[in-house]
């Protein structure tokens, strides 16, 4: 991922900010739209539809995101944190 790259851009938050929306849901919605971004990613390198994508892909994901972490550091991964 590029470091410029967020998963909720600027325009989006104002979005769920305006929303008339509890805390609690607000950060639902963030959430949801951050891993639809995630999702998508993952399923772009199965080369499958999201929809097509099955939990042990998305645990699979993570774990060799996870292991490129901590193998190459934080910045060599997709995720970065």
């Amino acid at each position: 991922m590029d470091s410029a790259q967020q998963f909720l851009t600027e325009e989006e938050s104002v979005k769920v900010d305006a929303a008339l929306l509890s805390s609690p849901e607000k950060f639902l919605t963030r959430l949801t739209i951050s891993s639809l971004r995630i999702l998508k990613h993952i399923a772009h390198e199965y080369g499958v539809a999201v929809e097509d994508l099955t939990a042990q892909q998305i645990i699979a994901w993570f774990e060799k995101d996870g292991k490129i972490r901590r193998e190459q550091g934080v910045e060599a991964a997709y995720l970065k944190w």
